[in-house]
């Protein structure tokens, strides 16, 4: 069923709805679902596509096309190669009319494509960095208009510049998690762990963490911070860290005390990232049933995302072989957790661990290190 175009207030409804969410959201990905979805709606077509460009590879990209998951084209190439290499949009009423049209998507997905308006944005600069395309209009007419093109270079020129400082934004938390992760493993190659320790801790956290029924946001939250749960070690002395055999009480008192450290080194952060991670490097090691350190902390006591971390660290190692003890098999693995569900960690948790096994060890067959297979 055709569509009718929108009347004025229709369409400022839509364009003050959508530039208020563009305007409220931080995350990089979500503002480019507001700007394809507000192209799509704003001048009704059956998919909008929002392209960035990778200057590194040489390539443009989407994340973010209706119907599809993520495409890579070389630059230059296809209809949005030609509008962002030339700066100017392009409106083409049939696709396969017209050669600069690269058909091997339509081939790969069984779409058809057949009108394409395509729109480059550009930051506060002037410099292009991606382009909107839009396909198939869905009015009786079937093709794009002039109209169209004012309409989505309207919603261009707002969003390509709001989506500059998004990338800032997104760039300054890579940078930090970056840090973060690289701070994670330098407190494990002091114990003589591998870097992949902490990211498989952080991956199995995640995995857990959407099991348990947490947000996106949280889950990725607790797999950019889970590896600076151990952060405390670097102040532990190498004696007692590495010592291959049982630790005398004077001892171990001592290792438990990374855990209080961890804490004292981040919680000063205003970061968010930081400040979370403070709390699980101070709280991992505490267990359900009250009996695990520093504090004693009890059952919800603990942070949720301590307990998640709990369970992904322990799982970590006991599967793979450190300085005093072997591999236990999984099945060996299997009954610890079945033995200790209500005791030393949080039984939903358990629940969920049983229920991802299957991604857990994708994830540990993934990043196991050479080391620890030989």
């Amino acid at each position: 069923m055709y569509k009718k175009e929108l009347a004025p207030e229709e369409l400022l409804r839509v364009i003050f709805g959508y530039t208020a969410k563009i305007a409220s959201e931080r995350q990089l990905n979500a503002v480019l679902v507001h700007m394809a979805d507000m192209g799509r709606e704003m001048i009704l077509c059956d998919r909008c596509t929002v392209w960035l460009i990778d200057e590194l590879n040489s390539q443009l990209y989407t994340t973010v096309a209706h119907g599809v998951d993520e495409i890579r084209i070389p630059y230059g190439t296809g209809l949005v190669g030609s509008a962002i290499q030339a700066g100017e949009p392009i409106i083409i009423e049939d696709a396969y009319n017209d050669p600069r049209h690269n058909a091997d998507n339509d081939l790969r997905t069984g779409y058809h494509t057949k009108s394409i308006i395509t729109v480059p944005f550009g930051n506060n600069d002037g410099e292009i960095i991606g382009a909107y395309q839009a396909v198939n209009k869905l009015t009786e007419i079937g093709y794009f208009t002039a109209r169209d093109l004012e309409l989505l270079s309207l919603a261009a020129s707002y969003a390509g510049k709001s989506l500059e400082s998004v990338m800032l934004h997104q760039e300054i938390i890579d940078t930090q998690r970056e840090i973060i992760s690289t701070m994670g493993e330098m407190g494990e190659i002091r114990s003589k762990e591998t870097g992949n320790h902490v990211k498989r801790v952080a991956e199995y956290s995640y995995v857990l963490a959407l099991g348990l029924g947490l947000s996106e946001n949280m889950a990725d939250l607790l797999r950019t911070v889970s590896p600076m749960h151990d952060i405390g070690k670097v102040a532990i002395p190498d004696s007692i860290l590495n010592k291959p055999g049982k630790l005398t009480k004077e001892e171990f008192d001592v290792i438990k005390t990374h855990t209080n450290i961890g804490h004292q080194l981040l919680r000063g952060s205003k970061r968010e990232l930081l400040r979370t991670a403070s709390i699980v490097a101070e709280q991992h090691h505490e267990k359900w049933n009250g009996s695990g350190y520093p504090a004693g902390r009890k059952g919800e006591e603990i942070h949720i995302l301590a307990r998640i971390t709990a369970v992904a660290d322990v799982f970590d190692a006991l599967s793979m072989e450190r300085i005093y003890k072997a591999a236990w098999p999984l099945e060996r693995i299997e009954q610890l957790f079945h033995e200790e569900r209500g005791l030393h960690f949080d039984p939903a948790i358990v629940d969920v661990f049983f229920a991802q096994l299957p991604k857990l060890l994708e994830i540990r067959q993934r990043l196991t290190d050479i080391e620890e297979h030989t």
